[in-house]
């Protein structure tokens, strides 16, 4: 193993950069926990886990007394049996009459229906996280009842509210002409304000033990006892173990709608009419519903027919509807059909009158009324019975329900025929193929609709099949039925949503549906469905419905009188007439049931259609002799002398039972003439009985169709087939005939074999529907094998087959219908709440059981509902003697041993067919263990006897070929291996609470060898790794996984004799010689004795580690499954009633403590949470600043602070300081939830273990290591920093988790490991085949994304208390931090080396002092702070003056805060720093110095800053001062009045810069004015120049920003030569004059002020050799940002020679690389023309007293590049006005000499001019490029044109022009951006002057024109054309003329004279060339237009000649004669 890990070293050591190595040695070398191989077995083996049994029987819990009692074992009750009664929904069961004589199908069906539930639940198992997730429902009920915590971040938010309101009363303007304001009034502000609360103990002295004890006990008050609960709640896309229990199974229901008939009236009333509805879908072409029958008739009307009824069922009255729809569709139709009593004529003449009449017309039609009525009564008393059709309507249901159009269909008495299709037309047929997602009859508006128009009934067209033709036409918008004269009438429904639990309701059985208060109310009939497509629910109540519909009869070649055909039906019990049944449902106001039923006449046809539904109760007790009957009658409607009123004229008849089967179907029957011949009814019409008649030579004439309803018969001949030879099995009824087969003795066994194989090929939703009957039956053909002829038959092999397939299929097919691990809701229903052992008395006798009882057992009448648990004392004491009782369940298999055994010799198809379906086997087995301990009483059995070997045997087995399966096909079957690997993490973790748990650990110990096998070799670990998580997570859900840990055992070192390498490879301890306590050691590694002792705890551990290992593959969505799950598991224990004693917690912790040491390794990996918030001492850092940036790891700090270190380290640590934590930071591959979620639980370790045991532990750790302890702590002060409330309602509350998620899920993608399950999971979702019925409480996924979408905009109330629980985790997560600081200085004190680490300590106490932290944390915190100074003064004040300076500026930013106690305890730290700096050396110059340029800083960069605050705290140093006696008689007091005096004075200066705030240069002028000020104070200087350089950066001005840090440098430059003179370093400030001549005025001030050696001077930081240099780097970043490169390499030039001298050749390699960049970025810029922009500048002027000290004063603005005047005059304008108020700022428009006497006094003047560096001639040949023009300017330079009478422009010969030219007191860039003017000169030029100026421009402007590269033909010819165009007035031509007609009088202008003719000269010169350029440019287009403008040219040239060559002789008199001949 060593070698390997060593070239495995090699290797890794090329791989990595040094920072890396450097990473590695400190691992190596710093921690003994850190190795890989730990105690001797490399953690990717699993150990031996400890025979669990064993331990607990030897350790018996009576040891332990008290709460860890329950901590050694299971509680007794653990499993407990209940008995759950069914719910029956109707008041009568529903079962069938006969109770006695059942059938044996009907017996089965209804022991399914009336058992009871039996479930076997663990009774703790709602602790686990297995049911009760922790979703953020949980967690807000845990969070309930917070305390508020009092944040400054809220508090100021909430204040600067106020302040806004506040603001306008305070401003003013003027600034002191001192920059301190006046001393004296000051002080009396600060005598007058009032101190804060003194601290009651603060000056007294106590010891440091006393005063430790206090600390703690006030701390642990109070405390949040659940961290988890106040974090969000784990990932429920992790939750792997999440099930829910599964839905009690019951009856179907689809969506449900109510219908009320409320009225029916038509024109005339003569007679009775009967209503008939019923729901019917065109699409599927399918009648949906039973027929509902009403009765709207007045009373008067139902007398009519008294006679023929004499008693009405109560039942029979109903007028409202219940309606059941499963699949909702535009398709779906209400179709009413109407009937009236039948009379003589067809239908048409019986609706006529109905048509033509009307009541109203009464006078007209009075007559023939009378004789209608007349002759109806007759009808009614005579033809009673009969019916004849009338007339039908439909309604279209989409139009009720869909909201569309909504309104125009509620108006209840419209007449418009809403509820046909007069619909809005358009609309309607717009709709139509809406589809089915906008058909939801679960919610809808209710309508009442009034139906107008009904069609009347036609002879011929009365069937199905004609209706559904008629229903789609009515869709087409010309529809034939439109045409059609429609019968009128008003029939009123009401048409809604069904209540839930509607009252007065009838099953379709007429059973009364709960609740049903009072017997004699009218009911309201629910109507049985029957669904368009299949439904997939098994059935649970008994249903035995038959219906009957008898379709058409062909009587045509029937001889005699057969026009008038009725169809008589009735349901036979034998061929006696008497033996009719009474079961024939009665239809509206008649009986309840019938012995007959009719079907309507039709007048005058021999071949009727019928459309009648007749509805039947099955007998329960079917024989071969049952039957239909139909009689066929001729009625004669008119009354004639002996003519029968019915007149039988054939016969037809259907057995209803068959070889066993029910018959149901279609069928087309021959008709008899004669009545069947006796015993017919065991035979079909079919049969030709010799000497029978029969209508039409017995051809098939009558077309009727039978359906059942039944939950009894399944009508698949599959399942018959199976149930009838069980059966005939169970009642030994051989021989029985099957069809063709006699089944005897013989061929029982092969028939009921083939008969269950082929179950297969039975229909699936009827398997479904008959489940818990077939499943039944298979398990109980495997218990109790059957006995044919005295041989037992095992038929164990055929039905587990069959049952696997079963299984199998309905999984397949029934996709949508899962949770999220691929369990069928049904399947799993079924075996949790149907599935029970068979026990011998239910059997029937061919079962071969040894012995059989005939009554039921005592000890198993298990009282109803009431639970068994195993202590029930009943059970012991049965009548019965025990072995009797035992040997009966004995005589059977049981089914879990069976199942085993089966599943273990399984092979091929059904092997895989049950792993398919794993989970149902699984399951099966524990629900049959669990009962068949109950059922034995084995619970109180040792675990190890309950269980035969060969069972435990078979598991083992299973168990070891299911892993390796899950192992060898993961990356073929990924889906199929998923669903496995979860299924026996379930089952694994069932067995561990009912077998032995040390075998289950084994077990678990075998999947762990088959994976680890297979990760060796794998190309793709991650995804195996995933599965190996997942099941690890599943199998730690337990409910007792804590007592599955042994959370109490000591750990006894493991038996081995190998040492443990912990020992050997770490440095002799830090802390104490004596070996390290091994025994605390094993307890925080993964050592040996902590996996074998915590078995499953160092599983869930070693697998956190292995992923989190660095060069491990931890991808990131491991990561996060890792983290989740140990998440996960501690907020269950957090939320565990059981573990809320803080004893037990700290055993619970036990569990967990090596997470400290792997987060500890992680710590590079985390996400650095440090960079998400903006550091409070300054904006900006860079990679050189080392302390700006808090990635720096303590030991690094410490180096550079120079503290004591093991010596090889800090060598090498010196030579590269700031790259190791940048290097280590990179590596960061924990995103930011992981990491967060990583610390919260290594919070929940500390906080939650043993602090003795914590302190041991910390006493053996390295100082490296209680460093990287601490820059954790560090780490976990920032993750969980308070955000504020501003914050959160800013944050989506899912945004930040939701971008790591999509990481996650795009990584799963790239790397195909998005698993199967998470598939699965999505198609559940899309949709189940069962509507709206899924099961959504597991889903939580689901709520995720909707949460993101709703939860956009939360509602304050939510906001609040989001910010109260923030608030509390970060006070908890800081106390947490703190209680271990406390442990860490506790276990130092005692130490030698304590040094290093104490600075580390007070890093991390100032940074947690740094964030915004609550009130009560500060207080505490505080407290830690001040004891930690007084133990160890020397740490502050002798060494590092970093740490003194840090905690002065946060004890002073804590003084200034808002909340009174937090600024009483930070006063009071204050006061006594000061007090202990002076007992060491009677005075505190130190902390003076400090505190004073922390409060500069402080004032300069904190925008809330608020010296109201401040002011309470000096004065309350102050107080404490003078009443602190033991001092009173020293300088202390006075020292203290002088120190608050001067912070006071810079308070005063804040003031007046808040007042500025708005104003940013007058902000700057005084930040300016303040660091001269300081002048004499070099650290004071220089906080100011940092805070000004912020500023700047904000702002965006990077130039001046570098200047306010070369300005810093050179100050700090100017020290460092102070204080020693050194080759390398730049002497001062001269140095840096090439960087800028502003930097002399840092020059130090004569060494008689100061001398550096003076304690507490120029102690920052930045005093030093690294404060400089890092000061260049920021200065050097800043110039880039700027776009000066140049400066940078002057930067640069300093700074080499000290990297020389270092030898720093990285360092030098990165500054000559930033030098390319800058040299190259230069060079392309000016080769690619691409102008840098450096600024704009502008004068500005302000006159009048407003201005206060800036009244008359001039400043040059530096303005960012291309700023518009009218920019920078709208902001001034603006800034002012706001500020004097509108009317009293105005701009002076010129730029003019401004004459103050003109401006009225009381208004505020701005004069704001445009401005351009100006140069002279000399300095222009220094200044050559673009960035030399721009840089180091002081002079600018600004014209205005002016004529002598005062106008601005005049006439060529009168246009003057004056030149201002401005000096300012420092060169641009400077440290600010307005500089005062201090010089200013004008130079007026005369109007030649003027003239010979713009001819210059011309020329210039064509010379740049002609020579541009590329060139450029417009540019040319626009300047061209200006210059030569004849037009153009004031040109060239002009100017000549003007100037140079007439030499000049004076001669002064001589001169200028020939200057100008010089100028024309060149002028023409330059012309010429530009047309020749021009000629070459253009195409041929624009010739002419070139010939024009030389012609122009021409003209000029003749018109300018005489004028250029005239000479002023008076100039060139002197001049000798050669010249003037070489110049011609």
């Amino acid at each position: 193993f060593v070698s390997v890990s060593e070239s495995f070293c090699f290797l890794f050591l090329f791989r990595t950069v040094a920072a890396e190595v450097r990473k590695q040695v400190s691992r190596d070398y710093g921690s003994p926990q850190l190795s890989k191989k730990r105690g001797g077995l490399p953690l990717t083996d699993v150990v031996e886990p400890v025979d669990f049994e064993e331990y607990v029987s030897s350790h018996a819990p009576g040891v332990e007394p008290g709460p860890l009692r329950q901590l050694m074992e299971f509680p007794q009750d653990d499993l407990e049996l209940l008995q759950l009664d069914k719910e029956c929904t109707t008041l009568e069961p529903p079962l069938p009459e006969e109770e006695d004589t059942l059938d044996p199908r009907v017996r089965d069906a209804l022991a399914v229906y009336t058992d009871d539930w039996l479930v076997i639940q663990r009774k703790y198992q709602r602790y686990s996280t297995t049911y009760t997730p922790h979703n953020s429902e949980r967690q807000r009920e845990r969070q309930r009842g917070l305390v508020k915590q009092t944040f400054e971040l809220d508090e100021a938010a909430a204040a600067e509210r106020q302040d806004d309101q506040d603001d306008a009363k305070r401003r003013s303007v003027s600034l002191d002409e001192t920059p301190r304001g006046s001393w004296a009034s000051s002080i009396f502000d600060l005598k007058n304000s009032s101190p804060d609360a003194l601290l009651p103990s603060v000056l007294e002295r106590t010891a440091a033990e006393d005063m430790d004890r206090r600390n703690t006990e006030a701390r642990q008050q109070g405390r949040h006892s659940d961290l988890l609960g106040l974090y969000p709640p784990p990932d429920e896309d992790e939750a792997v173990e999440r099930c829910s229990v599964p839905e009690v199974p019951k009856e179907h229901c689809g969506q449900r709608i109510m219908v009320k008939c409320l009225s029916l009236k038509f024109e005339i009333e003569i007679e009775p009419i009967f209503g008939t509805l019923a729901l019917y879908d065109v699409k599927e072409k399918k009648k949906i519903s039973e027929n509902f029958y009403f009765d709207l008739n007045s009373d008067p009307m139902k007398g009519l027919l008294k006679p023929h009824t004499p008693h009405v069922a109560i039942s029979t009255l109903a007028r409202s509807a219940i309606l059941s729809i499963t699949y909702p569709s535009p398709d779906i139709f209400l179709v009413i059909k109407l009937e009236k009593v039948l009379q003589q004529g067809d239908i048409g003449e019986c609706c006529e009158p109905y048509m033509v009449m009307k009541e109203s017309d009464s006078s007209k039609h009075k007559e023939k009324l009378e004789k209608l009525r007349l002759q109806a009564e007759q009808a009614c008393s005579r033809l009673g019975r009969f019916r004849m059709p009338f007339a039908w309507t439909a309604i279209h249901l989409l139009n009720i329900v869909s909201s569309v159009g909504g309104l125009d269909r509620l108006d209840p008495d419209s007449d418009s025929g809403h509820g046909t299709w007069n619909e809005r037309k358009k609309k309607g047929f717009e709709r139509m193929s809406i589809g089915e997602d906008m058909c939801n009859f679960a919610t809808f508006r209710p309508a009442t609709l009034t139906v107008t128009n009904f069609f009347k009934q036609e002879g011929d067209r009365l069937s199905d099949e004609d209706l559904y033709k008629f229903l789609a036409d009515m869709r087409r918008p010309s529809s034939v039925l439109r045409r059609l004269r429609p019968v009128t009438a008003q029939l009123k429904i009401d048409i809604s949503p069904a209540p839930d639990s509607p009252h007065y309701c009838l099953s379709p059985e007429l059973l009364h549906v709960k609740p049903y208060p009072d017997l004699r109310v009218r009911p309201t009939k629910e109507v049985l469905e029957f669904p368009a497509r299949d439904v997939y629910t098994p059935h649970t109540t008994y249903r035995n419905l038959l219906y009957v519909y008898p379709q058409s009869l062909n009587f045509s070649s029937r001889q005699g009188s057969v026009r008038n055909i009725a169809v008589k039906v009735q349901f036979m019990a034998g061929e006696d007439l008497s033996q009719a049944l009474p079961v024939i449902f009665g239809k509206s106001s008649c009986a309840e049931f019938m012995k007959e039923a009719y079907t309507p006449v039709i007048y005058h046809n021999k071949s009727p259609e019928f459309y009648e539904e007749m509805k039947m109760k099955i007998p329960a007790n079917l024989t071969d002799n049952h039957h239909l009957l139909f009689t066929f009658y001729h009625i004669s409607c008119q009354p004639k002398q002996n003519t029968p009123l019915e007149t039988p004229v054939g016969y037809t008849w259907i057995p209803l039972m068959q070889h066993g089967r029910l018959r149901t179907g279609s069928f087309s029957l021959p008709v008899s003439v004669e009545k069947p011949p006796p015993s017919y009814s065991v035979l079909t019409p079919d049969v030709s009985l010799p000497g029978m008649k029969w209508v039409d030579n017995h051809k098939g004439v009558f077309n009727v169709e039978v359906t059942a309803a039944s939950s009894v018969h399944t009508q698949d001949p599959h399942l018959d087939k199976f149930f009838t030879l069980v059966y005939v099995l169970e009642e030994y009824s051989f021989p029985f005939r099957l069809k063709d087969v006699i089944i005897t003795e013989a061929n029982m066994e092969g028939e009921l074999k083939a008969s269950m194989a082929a179950l297969r090929g039975a229909l699936l939703d009827i398997c479904v529907r008959f489940l818990h009957q077939l499943l039944n039956k298979l398990i109980q053909l495997i218990v109790y094998p059957p006995v044919i002829a005295g041989q037992i038959v095992n038929l164990g092999r055929a039905a587990f087959e069959a049952m696997a397939l079963l299984v199998n299929q309905i999984h397949k097919n029934l996709e949508g219908n899962q949770d999220q691990h691929g369990r069928n809701n049904l399947l799993a229903s079924y075996i949790h709440y149907c599935f029970r052992l068979p026990t011998s008395y239910e059997m029937p006798m061919q079962y071969a059981t040894l012995s059989r009882a005939t009554a039921r057992p005592s000890s198993l009448h298990l009282s109803r509902s009431k639970s068994i648990s195993n202590s029930n004392p009943d059970l012991a004491s049965t009548p019965v003697s025990p072995d009797e009782e035992v040997q009966r369940i004995i005589g059977s298999k049981l089914l879990h041993e069976e199942l085993a055994l089966q599943w273990v010799v399984s092979t091929s198809t059904v092997r895989e067919a049950a792993l398919q379906q794993a989970w149902f086997f699984f399951q099966l087995m524990t629900k049959s263990m669990a009962h068949h301990l109950f059922l034995t009483s084995k619970l109180d059995a040792p675990r190890r006897q309950r269980f035969p070997d060969r069972f435990v045997d078979d598991i083992a087995a299973l168990v070891c070929a299911i892993s390796a399966d899950i192992a060898s096909r993961y990356h073929k079957d990924v889906e199929l291996v998923e669903r496995l690997n979860s299924s026996l993490a379930f089952f694994l973790n069932d067995l561990l609470s009912l077998m032995d748990r040390g075998f289950v650990f084994n077990l678990i110990r075998t999947y762990y060898k088959q994976i680890a096998n297979k990760l060796h070799t794998t190309q793709n670990p991650s995804s195996l790794n995933a599965l190996r998580m997942d099941f690890t997570r599943i199998v730690c859900s337990h409910e007792h996984y804590v007592i599955l840990n042994l959370p109490c055992s000591t750990l006894s070192p493991p038996a081995s004799p190998s040492p443990s390498t912990s020992s050997t490879t770490s440095q002799s301890s830090a802390f104490s010689s004596v070996a390290q306590d091994q025994g605390v050691a094993t307890m925080f590694e993964l050592s040996v004795p902590f996996r074998h002792q915590h078995f499953l705890s160092g599983l869930l551990l070693t697998e956190l580690s292995l992923i989190l290992d660095p060069d491990g593959e931890g991808v990131f969505f491991l990561h996060k499954k890792a983290i989740s799950a140990v998440h996960s598991l501690l907020c269950s224990h957090d939320a565990d009633p059981r573990y809320s004693d803080p004893q037990v917690r700290a055993h619970v912790a036990q569990l967990y403590l090596p997470l400290i040491p792997i987060v500890m390794e992680t710590l590079h990996q985390l996400h650095d949470f440090a960079d998400s918030r903006v550091r409070h001492a300054s904006a900006y850092t860079d990679d050189a600043d080392p302390d700006g940036s808090s990635t720096i790891s303590q030991s690094v700090a410490m180096a550079i602070a120079g503290s004591p270190l093991p010596h090889r380290l800090g060598s090498d640590l010196h030579s590269d300081i700031e790259c190791v934590p940048q290097a280590g930071r990179q590596s960061s591959s924990l995103s930011a939830e992981c990491s967060r979620t990583l610390l919260v639980c290594f919070l929940w370790v500390l906080k939650n273990a043993d602090a003795a045991l914590l302190e041991r532990w910390v006493s053996d750790l390295s100082v490296l290591q209680i460093n990287r302890l601490l820059d954790l702590l560090h780490l976990c002060v920032s993750c969980f920093e308070y955000k504020g409330k501003k914050a959160l309602e800013r944050i989506n509350s899912l945004t930040f988790k939701k971008s790591q998620d999509m990481k996650a899920r795009l990584e799963e993608a790239i790397l195909g490991t998005i698993g199967a399950r998470q598939e699965m999971v999505r198609r559940c979702r899309e949709r189940s085949p069962y509507g709206s019925q899924e099961n959504v409480r597991w889903r939580k996924n689901v709520t995720h994304w909707r949460q993101n979408t709703d939860r956009v905009d939360k509602t304050k109330a939510e906001v609040e208390q989001e910010s109260v629980v923030d608030g509390n985790l970060a006070t908890e997560a800081s106390l947490i931090v703190l209680d271990t600081l406390e442990i860490i200085v506790k276990t130092v004190v005692a130490s030698e080396l304590k040094e290093s680490v104490l600075g580390g300590v007070l890093r991390v106490l100032l940074h947690s002092m740094a964030g915004n932290q609550s009130a009560l944390f500060l207080q505490h915190c505080f407290t830690t702070q001040r004891a930690l100074v007084f133990k160890f003064p020397e740490m502050l004040f002798e060494e590092d003056t970093e740490l003194c300076a840090d905690l002065c500026l946060r004890l002073l930013r804590h003084c200034s805060s808002s909340v009174g106690s937090v600024r009483s305890h930070a006063s009071a730290s204050l006061y006594l720093l000061m007090r202990q700096n002076f007992e060491i050396g009677n005075n505190f110059a130190r902390v003076k110095m400090q505190v004073t340029m922390s409060l500069s800083s402080l004032v300069g960069t904190s925008q809330n800053f608020n010296e109201e605050h401040l002011r309470h705290s000096l004065k309350t140093i102050l107080t404490y001062a003078e009443e602190d006696l033991e001092l009173r008689d020293t300088p202390f007091p006075e020292q203290v009045q002088d120190l608050v005096f001067n912070l006071h004075m810079i308070l005063t200066d804040t003031v007046k810069m808040k007042e500025h705030q708005q104003d940013p240069e007058m902000l700057i002028d005084l930040m300016y004015r303040i660091a001269k000020g300081y002048q004499n104070s070099p650290d004071l200087r220089l906080t100011w120049l940092q805070n000004m350089a912020g500023k700047h950066s904000e702002r965006g001005n990077h130039a001046e920003a570098a200047h306010c840090l070369v300005h810093s440098a050179a100050l700090v430059a100017e020290y460092l030569n102070m204080l020693e003179d050194c080759r390398y370093l730049p002497i001062g400030c001269v140095t840096f004059q090439n960087i800028s001549s502003n930097v002399l005025e840092e020059s130090a001030v004569s060494d008689d002020v100061l001398s550096p050696e003076e304690e507490g001077i120029c102690a920052g930081k930045y005093f030093s050799e690294s404060g400089l240099v890092g000061l260049l780097e920021q200065a050097a970043a800043s110039f880039n940002m700027a776009a000066m490169y140049e400066a940078i390499n002057e930067v640069y030039k300093i700074l080499l020679p000290i990297h020389e001298a270092n030898r720093d050749f990285k360092k030098l390699a990165t500054v000559h690389g930033k030098l390319q960049d800058a040299f190259n970025k230069v060079y392309n810029q000016v080769s690619g023309h691409v102008q840098r922009m450096f600024g704009t500048y502008f004068r500005v002027g302000f006159y009048g007293c407003r201005f206060g000290d800036l009244d008359e004063q001039e400043f040059v603005y530096k303005e960012p590049s291309i700023t518009k005047l009218a920019e920078i005059s709208h902001r001034l304008e603006e800034f002012y006005s706001e500020r004097f108020g509108d009317e009293v700022v105005e701009i002076i428009k010129d730029s003019n000499p401004v004459d103050k006497s003109k401006l009225d006094p009381n208004k505020a003047y701005l004069q704001i001019t445009y401005v351009e560096p100006y140069f002279d001639t000399y300095e222009l040949k220094e200044r050559i490029t673009y960035f030399d023009k721009n840089y180091n300017l002081r002079t600018f330079m600004y014209c205005t044109p002016f004529t002598l009478d005062g106008r601005a422009h005049g006439d060529l010969h009168e246009q003057y022009k004056r030149k201002t030219i401005l000096t300012t007191s420092h060169a641009f860039p400077y440290i600010k951006t307005r500089i005062n003017v201090i010089h200013k000169e004008e130079i007026i030029l005369v109007p030649m002057e003027v003239a010979i100026e713009d001819m210059q421009k011309k020329t210039q402007e064509l010379a740049f024109a002609t020579n541009q590269d590329p060139a450029d033909s417009k540019m040319l010819q626009m300047v061209l054309q200006g210059c030569v165009g004849t037009t153009v007035n004031q040109g060239p031509l002009e100017v000549a003329q003007v100037f140079l007609s007439d030499i000049p009088d004076d001669p002064k202008l001589f001169r200028h004279h020939n200057k100008l003719r010089l100028c024309f000269k060149d002028f023409t010169k330059r012309c010429e060339d530009a047309l020749r350029k021009n000629k070459a440019l253009i195409g041929p287009d624009q010739k002419e237009y070139h010939r024009e403008l030389e012609r122009n040219y021409n003209k000029l040239k003749e018109a300018l000649g005489p004028l250029i060559n005239r000479k002023i002789p008076q100039l060139y008199r002197a001049l000798p004669a050669q010249t003037t001949q070489t110049q011609r």
